[in-house]
C-alpha cells in the first residue's frame, strides 16, 4: 500500500506538512485553511468538533425544509451515535444503510464514523444476487433501510450476520419471512466521540467487479477530510458558498460534496434526485453557488430548449468530471457556469486536477501537490509522454487512498501491485504534466454515474434457458459515457426474444444495468486461449440489426424483484 506508516505519528505529521506546503505552490491554486491539519485531526469526528466550535450556529446542512448549523450536525451525530451504541453497535460493526437522500442517512453515516463503526451504503436500485453478495460480504449486522424497499429482502436468503433491519418509515404490515424488522431506536443522549484513528475504515463503499462481483472499498477517515481539501481548492470553495447536489448520498460524490462544504466552512444542500427540467430552478431556490454534476447530467442539460431559468441562478463553478471539451463553452455561455475537470475514484481521491481559472477542455489537469500519477505499460513499464498507457496513482499524505478491498485481499493486491494503484483507466501525458482521459482499460461499464460490472450482467443473462454464450460490453452514449450491450448466442434450436432478456434481468439487476442494446450472433469473437475479445465489440459498437431497447418502446419495471437464488 502506499502511504506513510500509522506506527509513526511523528513522520505522518511532516509528511502532512509537505504536502501543505506543495499544496500552496500549486499554480493558481488557493490553499484549503485546513490544509496540513496534524493527522489525528483528519477524523470526520475532529472535523465535525473543529468546525462546529468555528461555525456554530451557522448553516452547515440544508435538506427539504430542514436546515441544520454546524453545531447541530454535530450534536445530530453524537445523539445518533448514541441510539446506535445502545443497539449493540460498537468500534469496527458494520452497518448497512438502503434508502434515498434523507437526513437519517446522512446522521447514521456521520454517526458511525463518530464511534469508530462503519457504514455501509448501498445503492437503492441493487436487487437480486448484486444486493444479496453485498449484504453477506459486507457482514453488516444491521440493515437501515425505506420502509418502500424493504420488499426486495424477501426474495434474498437472510444474510448470515444480520441480526436487524430498521424500518425507516414504519414496520410494513407484512414483513419479510426471516428477517427481524423493526423501527429503527429512538434518539438517545449523545454520546463522546470514539478517540478513532485516522486510518480506521469509516465507509465501504461498493464498486463494480470486471472479472468478477462488486468489491467493496474500505475507505478511512483521513480519506474523507483529503476529498474535502483537494475539491474545495479547485473550486475555491469559501465560506460564504452554498454546494448544492442532487446526487445520490450512497455514492462518493454527494458523500464528500458534504466534507468538502464542511471543510470549507461553506453550506451543504442536499436536494431531490436529477431533473433536467427543474435543475436551475432548484438550484436557484438552493442559493447555490457551486454544484456536483456528471458528464451526462451536462450533456442532458445541453440538449434542452433554452429557457430563462438557464441563467436565473447563481451558480458559477461546477465539478464536472467526464465532461465532453466541446461542452466546457457552450456551457459557460449558455449557463454562466464554468465546469471543471479532475481524476479521483473511490478507491483513490481527487489526485489530478486544476483550479477553475485554469482549466484546459479535455484534459483532466496535472497530479495534484502530494500525489503521484505515471502512465505505465501491460508490464507496469512507465511510457513517454504522448503515449498511451495505464493510469496509476500513489499518495504521500497518510490514508489519502482507500486502504484496500473488505475481505478481498486477493483483490487488493492486484489493485495495488507495485505500490501503486493501478486505476484500469488508459490515459495520455502531454509535456506539460496534463493528464487526458482516452478508454477504459478495465472491462467495465459506465452509464450516467454508475460502474456497472459487465460480469454481473453476463452472470444474469447466462442463467436465462435461451442463452447458450453472452458478452456484456459498453458503446458509446448519445449524452456521454456508456449504453449497456450484449451479445447473445442462443442454445441450439432456441430463439432469443430481446424483450423476454429484459424482463428476465428486471429483477435480478439494478436498472441501470439492464441492457439496452441486443445483439444475436452465432459465435462470440474468442482469443486463442479461449477468452471474448469485448474490444472487438465495442469497436463494432451498434452494427445494423442490433435491437435497440429503447428505439423499440420497452420501458423497465424499477419494482420487480425476485429471488437471488434463481438468478442463474
Amino acid at each position: 500500500m502506499s502511504g506513510t506508516s500509522p506506527s509513526s505519528q511523528g513522520g505522518a505529521d511532516r509528511a502532512s506538512a509537505r504536502s501543505a506546503a506543495a499544496g500552496a505552490a500549486e499554480a493558481g491554486m488557493v490553499p484549503s485553511p485546513l490544509r496540513g491539519l496534524p493527522v489525528v485531526e483528519q477524523t470526520l469526528p475532529a472535523l465535525l468538533e473543529r468546525q462546529a466550535a468555528s461555525y456554530g450556529d451557522k448553516p452547515l446542512l440544508r435538506f427539504g425544509d430542514l436546515t441544520r448549523s454546524y453545531a447541530e450536525v454535530r450534536d445530530a451525530a453524537a445523539a445518533t451515535a448514541g441510539a446506535l451504541r445502545e443497539a449493540g453497535l460498537r468500534r469496527g460493526d458494520r452497518l448497512a444503510l438502503m434508502c434515498e437522500n434523507r437526513v437519517e442517512l446522512l446522521d447514521q453515516i456521520l454517526a458511525c464514523a463518530w464511534l469508530g463503526a462503519v457504514a455501509v451504503p448501498l445503492n437503492t436500485a441493487l436487487r437480486g444476487e448484486q444486493l444479496a453478495h453485498q449484504l453477506e460480504n459486507s457482514g453488516a449486522r444491521i440493515l437501515s433501510i425505506d420502509t418502500a424497499l424493504v420488499d426486495v429482502l424477501g426474495y434474498l436468503d437472510p444474510p448470515s450476520a444480520l441480526e436487524v433491519v430498521w424500518a425507516l418509515d414504519g414496520v410494513p404490515e407484512r414483513p419479510p419471512a426471516g428477517y427481524r424488522v423493526t423501527a429503527p431506536p429512538p434518539p438517545a443522549a449523545p454520546v463522546d466521540a470514539e478517540p478513532v484513528r485516522p486510518g480506521e475504515t469509516a465507509a465501504i463503499l461498493y464498486t463494480s467487479g470486471t472479472t468478477g462481483v462488486s468489491k467493496g472499498v474500505c475507505c478511512p477517515q483521513t480519506q474523507f477530510y483529503w476529498w474535502g481539501v483537494l475539491v474545495g481548492e479547485m473550486l475555491e470553495l469559501e465560506e460564504d458558498d452554498v454546494l448544492y447536489t442532487c446526487l445520490p448520498l450512497f455514492h462518493t460524490n454527494a458523500l464528500n460534496a458534504f466534507v468538502q462544504a464542511l471543510v470549507a466552512g461553506a453550506t451543504y444542500h442536499l436536494g431531490p434526485r436529477f431533473s433536467a427540467s427543474r435543475f436551475w430552478s432548484r438550484a436557484a431556490e438552493a442559493g447555490a453557488t457551486v454544484t456536483y454534476l456528471l458528464g451526462a447530467m451536462v450533456s442532458i442539460l445541453l440538449t434542452r430548449p433554452e429557457e430563462a431559468a438557464d441563467a436565473a441562478h447563481g451558480v458559477r463553478r461546477a465539478l464536472a468530471p467526464g465532461s465532453a471539451p466541446d461542452d466546457f463553452a457552450r456551457f459557460r455561455e449558455r449557463f454562466g457556469v464554468q465546469l471543471v475537470e479532475g481524476y479521483g475514484s473511490t478507491e483513490t481521491n481527487c489526485a489530478i486536477g486544476a483550479s477553475w481559472r485554469h482549466q484546459r477542455p479535455g484534459l483532466m489537469g496535472p497530479a495534484r501537490a502530494g500525489f503521484h500519477a505515471r502512465v505505465v505499460d501491460a508490464d507496469g513499464v512507465p511510457v513517454p509522454d504522448g503515449t498511451g498507457g495505464e493510469l496509476v496513482l500513489r499518495h504521500d499524505p497518510s490514508f489519502a487512498f482507500a486502504t484496500g478491498y473488505f475481505a478481498m485481499p486477493e483483490k487488493t493486491v492486484e489493485a495495488w501491485s507495485d505500490l501503486w494503484f493501478h486505476t484500469g483507466d488508459r490515459v495520455v501525458r502531454d509535456a506539460d504534466g496534463w493528464y487526458r482521459f482516452t478508454d477504459r482499460i478495465k472491462d467495465a461499464i459506465r452509464r450516467r454515474g454508475e460502474n456497472i460490472s459487465s460480469f454481473e450482467v453476463e452472470q444474469a443473462l447466462r442463467g436465462h434457458a435461451a442463452v447458450e454464450a453472452v458478452a456484456a460490453f459498453p458503446v458509446a452514449s448519445e449524452v456521454g459515457e456508456d449504453e449497456v450491450a450484449v451479445a447473445v448466442v442462443p442454445r441450439a434450436d432456441a430463439a432469443v426474444d430481446p424483450v423476454d432478456l429484459i424482463r428476465w434481468c428486471e429483477p435480478r439487476l439494478a436498472y441501470f444495468a439492464i441492457p439496452r442494446f441486443v445483439r444475436i450472433v452465432d459465435a462470440l469473437p474468442l482469443t486463442p486461449n479461449g477468452k471474448v475479445r469485448k474490444a472487438e465489440l465495442r469497436d463494432q459498437g451498434v452494427v445494423p440489426g442490433t435491437w435497440d431497447r429503447e428505439a423499440e418502446g420497452v420501458t423497465l419495471n424499477r419494482g420487480v424483484v425476485a429471488r437471488a437464488d434463481a438468478a442463474g
